[in-house]
């Protein structure tokens, strides 16, 4: 009969549709004219979720910080003040040589000089000291180099604190006395030395 034959023609072409299984079905009791052949639905990979897999392992996005829009300026100011104390030292040491050997009977250039250059180094060290303190607090958040930052940060104080008692308090008792005329140079020696270590460090390893 073609009627009977024909709907069970369309029953099979609907569960094929809808079935991604790739065989021949036999409608029951139909003869071998009724067998047809099914493709297969393609099959997509499912990824499964975390708890599905039982991973455990949750991985974090790194945490971006924020900083204000002056701490390049800032950075820009304090490393530029940095390169131009170079030169202020090297001209404090040979006008220190000169104030150490002769004291009094030291050139003009070198009395006059030293003063000059302790001032311009004062100067310097205020600016670096701001600009300094306040990108530290700015990046006080980030961890990559807080470290290095924060042991740059108190070595400069330091440094700062030791210009300070040598050019306030020694610089006048050197003239009159050889002891303090040594430790003036210690002093001022030790925080330059400091300040050059200190520096190096956050351009090397500063990354």
């Amino acid at each position: 009969m073609l009627v009977p034959r024909a709907f069970s023609l369309i029953v099979a072409a609907a569960i094929a549709a809808f079935q991604p299984v790739s065989a021949a079905a036999q409608q029951p009791g139909a003869d071998s004219s009724s067998l047809i052949s099914i493709s297969a639905i393609p099959r997509y990979p499912v990824v499964a979720s975390p708890e599905v897999r039982g991973d455990t392992t949750v991985r974090q996005r790194r945490r971006s910080i924020e900083v204000g829009e002056w701490y390049s300026r800032r950075l820009t100011i304090h490393r530029y003040a940095a390169y131009a104390a170079i030169p202020v030292f090297a001209f404090q040491y040979a006008a220190g040589v000169q104030l150490y050997n002769h004291s009094s009977d030291a050139p003009d250039w070198a009395k006059v000089g030293h003063r000059v250059g302790a001032t311009t180094l004062a100067a310097i060290f205020g600016i670096n000291t701001v600009t300094g303190a306040w990108n530290w607090w700015d990046s006080r958040s980030a961890r990559k180099g807080r470290l290095l930052r924060t042991v740059h940060a108190l070595s400069l104080l330091g440094a700062d604190a030791a210009f300070t008692y040598a050019g306030l308090k020694l610089s006048d008792e050197a003239e009159n006395s050889m002891e303090k005329r040594r430790l003036h140079r210690t002093v001022a020696l030790s925080a330059i030395g400091v300040t050059a270590v200190s520096g190096v460090a956050m351009k090397i390893l500063n990354r």
